[in-house]
């Protein structure tokens, strides 16, 4: 069947990317297109990763293998298949196909593209399917141009996005997609894409090889993009066969790519080492040491929320009330983590470190609560003291429940004399604040607190 004219707008509209011949889904068989590009998957079967998308009866296999017409927005990190997963659909649809990128089309566009699908359904009764890439980039007129067509079925949307669509896409369109979430590819998943690229006759078609090291080294950089994984691969393998040879070594990657090949394993004695000398520099409170061994984890390919996790144990752990600011700190630091991903999340992953390995520390909180903690495994668990029992239901208070119960706001000082621990703990002091940062004056009103319940 031939494509001629089949991306045509009816009606002379403007010309749209054609996934036969020209847009970002083009097939490019010949050497000068991007070893990505060449190696992209020309079925589900050849898609890495994503597993929980793939299953028999899922949403995409409804697309693709029974070509069920449905509105899909794909949200994932870059080279994840987002775009992999638009191609196969193009290449296995029997509806029309068409393509506009939200860089470059305006309302104007894509009400011409939804007109055309309009007229194609009542002339041929032929479907088409739009795929919009980076639909995050649309305006609020320009997504709301999209819902005609996907409200009355004119079109089946694909749309991809790196940004959360529950801030970047309009809640109508929302409401009338399935929102397909793609999660960064594994480091076997990695793997696997470069030694296939390294055989396959699309690819490298065995020109070179790759040392174990070399492996290593392209898997840890990609951290979890399968494009950037492939781009590194060819920019080795060209630096290599430069010098007239066909081995790529781990120096060989690290000049290519420019980046040095730091020796960190995620799963060995690196990964737990530059880690622990991490948060062992920001306890001691040397910033530049934590900044240095953040740029290793950095470097490396470590995962950057696994970083924020640890600045997040971190600020209660050793900073704690000294400065309880920290924990917010380090929790904002982990939401714009997993928002914008690397390369911009290491600034604010700087700024956490540098904040909390300038503040003051103190590991009472966590003192505290393994103390009790241990006193409950010992057995020390006692009655609830009566007065502070419940006694909302029907025949509490016979039960004494509540009896003499005295209500903190009643009293000017905002506390009052009452026992609250159960009488075998009944004065265990488990929170003891340190002199550093905050906790110093929080100790001064600690002590005037605990004189006023235990009524010293």
């Amino acid at each position: 069947m031939s494509d001629d004219g089949l991306f045509d707008l009816p009606g002379g509209g403007p010309q749209l990317s054609d996934p036969a011949g020209g847009g970002s889904l083009a097939g490019n068989p010949h050497g000068s297109a991007p070893l990505a590009v060449r190696m992209r998957p020309r079925t589900l079967d050849e898609l890495v990763g994503q597993q929980h998308l793939l299953a028999p009866g899922s949403p995409l296999r409804q697309v693709i293998d029974g070509d069920q017409p449905l509105t899909i927005l794909l949200w994932g990190p870059p080279g994840t298949g987002k775009t992999t997963i638009a191609s196969l659909i193009s290449r296995h649809t029997d509806r029309r196909f068409m393509e506009v990128s939200a860089v470059s089309a305006g309302v104007k566009e894509v009400r011409e593209v939804i007109a055309g699908a309009r007229r194609a359904v009542a002339n041929t009764g032929r479907e088409t399917v739009l795929f919009v890439d980076e639909v995050h980039r649309f305006s609020k007129a320009q997504q709301d141009a999209l819902l005609p067509g996907v409200e009355n079925r004119w079109v089946s949307l694909v749309a991809a996005t790196t940004e959360n669509p529950h801030f970047s896409v309009i809640s109508p369109l929302l409401s009338r997609s399935l929102l397909l979430t793609l999660q960064s590819l594994t480091d076997d998943d990695i793997a696997t894409m470069i030694t296939r690229a390294l055989t396959d006759e699309r690819g490298l078609a065995g020109a070179v090889t790759l040392t174990d090291d070399a492996l290593d080294h392209l898997v840890r950089l990609a951290g979890g993009d399968g494009r950037r994984a492939l781009t590194y691969l060819e920019a080795a393998a060209g630096a290599t066969t430069a010098q007239g040879r066909t081995d790529i070594t781990v120096d060989d990657a690290a000049l290519a790519v420019d980046r040095a090949a730091v020796r960190y394993d995620r799963q060995g004695d690196q990964h737990y080492d530059v880690t622990s000398a991490f948060i062992k520099s920001i306890r001691g409170s040397d910033v530049d040491a934590a900044l240095h061994y953040l740029a290793r984890m950095i470097e490396a390919g470590e995962d950057p929320r696994f970083i924020a996790r640890r600045l997040m144990i971190h600020a209660s752990e050793d900073i704690g009330m000294a400065d309880p600011t920290a924990l917010p700190v380090a929790t904002a630091t982990a939401q714009a983590v997993a928002m914008i991903g690397f390369p911009e999340a290491r600034i604010p992953l700087a700024q956490a470190v540098v904040h909390l390995a300038t503040a003051p520390k103190s590991n009472s909180v966590v003192r505290a609560i393994d103390a009790a903690m241990a006193d409950v495994r010992a057995g020390k668990v006692g009655a609830v003291p009566p007065a502070l029992r419940d006694a909302h239901y029907s025949g509490a208070k016979k039960l004494g429940h509540g009896h003499d119960y005295r209500y903190a706001h009643d009293d000017p000082r905002g506390v009052v004399s009452q026992q609250y621990a159960p009488d075998d703990v009944d004065g265990e002091r488990y929170y003891e604040p340190s002199p550093h940062g905050a906790e110093g004056p929080l100790g001064d009103r600690l002590e005037r607190l605990r004189a006023i319940i235990h009524d010293r």
